[in-house]
């Protein structure tokens, strides 16, 4: 019987909060995953952050450890074995190292999400869920071209082989989540606790906000819509420096260090294209969040 969960990159920022959620760990302690036989399956091809998780977790018995890269169709499928979803969010995801490293990038996170929607087909995966990025919008560098590209691999998936031939295939895209690693908030906050100076890129620049909660429940939400649909959610927006204020505060003396945009990255970005139904849904031109708003949401996160 399927019943189990696997998690592609299930170390990172996101996989953890989703098997927080899964397991019942998470603030409002609702799991899915309640019961022992309803396991979830971290699937990351680095030992030393899976042994990390797995302390953070408290060695908990309902998830298993699968070592493995999702550039490996073999390896994939035979982890999706009695696997009932799939949430697919490994990707190489930093912009300045597609830039420099193209094709692996490519190999990653293109072939890889092949890889996964072939596995996830041989193995009879009833769901799969594939995480992508607002830069997936009108693409400005490597990873965002790569992850429109994966877009359409899921989406076309779920014409080539609609259920019951085939698992389920949708996509949810959205920003940066906040707080996640690499991202600006830990990047700064960092700086500001050492005494540093934190260094902004154009004080102009916005950004999506979500959480992890919001992502995840994202997630949870899209399991249950048809197959090949394209999730987006509607989300508020936030000026770099508003941001940057709201983190320093009032009590600090700390000057943030500006600079231009670095290579491939957009003023603004866009949840929607303009020839998307309901597009375009730009950064510059949602709901925008202010200093008093930004600090609140920093305090939870």
């Amino acid at each position: 019987m399927k019943n189990g969960w696997l998690i592609t990159g299930g170390t990172g920022f996101l996989g953890r909060a989703l098997a927080r959620r899964l397991l019942g760990l998470g603030r409002n302690g609702y799991g899915i995953c309640a019961a022992p036989d309803n396991r979830v399956c971290i699937y990351s091809r680095g030992e030393a952050a899976q042994i990390a998780m797995r302390a953070e977790f408290n060695d908990d018995e309902r998830l298993r450890w699968l070592i493995g890269d999702v550039r490996d169709r073999d390896r994939l499928r035979r982890a999706m074995e009695s696997v009932e979803v799939v949430v697919h969010a490994a990707a190489l995801k930093r912009v300045e190292v597609g830039e420099y490293n193209p094709t692996e990038m490519v190999q990653t996170n293109v072939l890889g999400s092949m890889n996964v929607v072939e596995a996830a087909i041989d193995a009879g995966v009833g769901c799969v869920v594939a995480v992508s990025t607002d830069k997936a919008v009108e693409p400005l560098n490597c990873y965002g071209a790569t992850k429109l590209v994966a877009e359409k691999v899921f989406l076309g998936a779920a014409q080539l082989a609609p259920p019951p031939l085939g698992p389920k295939f949708v996509v949810v895209r959205y920003g940066n989540v906040a707080g996640s690693t690499g991202s600006v908030i830990p990047t700064w906050r960092a700086l500001i606790a050492a005494g540093k100076t934190p260094i902004l890129r154009h004080p102009d620049a916005t950004r999506f906000w979500i959480t992890a909660e919001q992502a995840v429940q994202l997630i949870l939400d899209a399991i249950r819509l048809p197959t090949g649909t394209l999730v987006v959610p509607q989300l508020p927006a936030y000026r770099l420096a508003d941001l940057m204020s709201a983190m320093l505060g009032p009590g600090t003396h700390l000057q943030a260090s500006t600079t231009e945009l670095g290579p491939g990255e957009k003023l603004h970005e866009s949840l929607k294209g303009a020839g998307e139904p309901g597009g375009p849904q730009r950064s510059d031109q949602a709901r925008r969040m202010m200093i008093e708003e930004l600090r609140e949401e920093l305090t939870r996160i």
